[in-house]
């Protein structure tokens, strides 16, 4: 009898296995179809001289080029190495470097996640430091001007939602009827179209007629057109950015103060820890996995920027604000060259691929 349950175990736990696997099938499908045949696909059409007008009334028009495509982007005449040649990109490495070293000297890092972050940003460091040499040119002279662009707006507009939208849901964390009116108006602007978001903000930052002018005007200054000056473009595309982008970190926040235990915010009363002690002490470090989670969700997201830059500036002035997936969009659907432009998609793939995988080994390690 013993022998015969055991069998009818053995035989319940198959059939939970089967109903699982064919429960799972469908998501796995959509998930091979709708994600890695894409990307598998783009990889592919990366490592051709692909013209898209030619391909679609010929198919066989394409050629098999191999690694070139990468080669245009990556490197250019009389390459030399630099310490500084690009210094917005190696400053935010050496700026990550000093951040994990101070995290691993209070003791919230381990050795083995700080060797392996600083081997990352020394890579990126060192791949940073090419660059073409007196009388050199890079083979696509737009492109590391781009990156750039795309990073220095990440680096811009991922603390500053993350920060300002704590803030909010700190100061918002309460059951008044003020406070959750607060909360439903600054998670408005979320439901907005990046659209509507950008026509809002032309006209904030309009020279004429602009609520950012008429507050200069009033102090007797002269209004800056923020749009068309290449020291403030990228600054008014960051402001709409943020504005719109805080409401759902925020909502993250909210649920996150929510589970920390009321009985901890009681104990530092007890305790007699001001505001600041309680959020330093308290929320901060219970909100650990919360923070991780804002961060890299803005890393991805932000990554991909491209209306804002697109409708409020056109990539300008002299392509100040142009970022990478706008570029990636003139390249393939402006200049048809689909090749060049799945190489560097792959290649933006890749940067969102690094700062997930670094920013995942300190949450790993702050869990453990």
């Amino acid at each position: 009898m013993f022998e015969q349950f055991k069998t009818d175990l053995r035989w319940a736990g198959v059939r939970q296995n089967l109903v699982a696997w064919v429960f799972l099938l469908p998501f796995v499908f959509v998930y091979v179809a709708f994600l890695i045949y894409p990307f598998g696909r783009g990889v592919w059409i990366s490592l051709h001289d692909w013209n898209l007008l030619a391909v679609t009334f010929n198919p066989d028009a394409k050629t098999f080029i191999g690694l070139d495509n990468y080669l245009r982007l990556f490197w250019g005449t009389e390459m030399t190495w630099r310490a500084w040649a690009r210094p917005v990109l190696q400053g935010l490495c050496v700026l990550a470097a000093v951040f994990f070293v101070w995290r691993y000297r209070i003791g919230e890092l381990r050795w083995s996640t700080l060797w392996q972050c600083l081997m990352v940003l020394l890579l990126l460091m060192f791949l940073f430091g090419w660059a073409p040499g007196e009388g050199g040119r890079w083979f696509d002279r737009r492109f590391w001007p781009t990156v750039g662009n795309t990073v220095f707006f990440v680096a811009m507009v991922v603390p500053a939602i993350t920060i300002i939208s704590l803030l909010l849901a700190t100061a918002l964390n309460r059951e008044t009827r003020g406070a959750a009116f607060l909360r439903t108006l600054f998670f408005l602007s979320q439901v907005l179209s990046v659209t509507v978001v950008t026509l809002i903000w032309q006209m904030m930052f309009s020279a004429r007629q602009g609520l950012v002018a008429n507050v200069v005007r009033e102090f007797g200054g002269v209004p800056l057109s923020w749009l068309a000056e290449p020291g403030f473009a990228m600054a008014a595309i960051v402001i709409a950015t943020v504005w719109w982008s805080i409401g759902i970190a925020m909502v993250l926040f909210l649920a996150g103060l929510q589970d920390i235990p009321q009985e901890m915010q009681e104990a530092a009363k007890l305790d007699r820890a001001n505001s600041v002690q309680a959020f330093w002490y308290i929320i901060l470090p219970n909100l650990k996995r919360t923070i991780t989670l804002v961060v890299i969700l803005q890393i991805i997201l932000h990554f991909q920027v491209f209306g804002q830059a697109h409708l409020m500036t056109q990539g300008g002035p002299n392509d100040q604000t142009q970022v990478l997936v706008r570029y990636i969009y003139q390249t393939a659907f402006r200049d048809s060259d689909l090749g060049i432009a799945s190489a560097m998609a792959v290649f933006l793939f890749v940067i969102m691929a690094v700062f997930s995988a670094v920013q995942f080994m300190v949450s790993r390690e702050d869990e453990q």
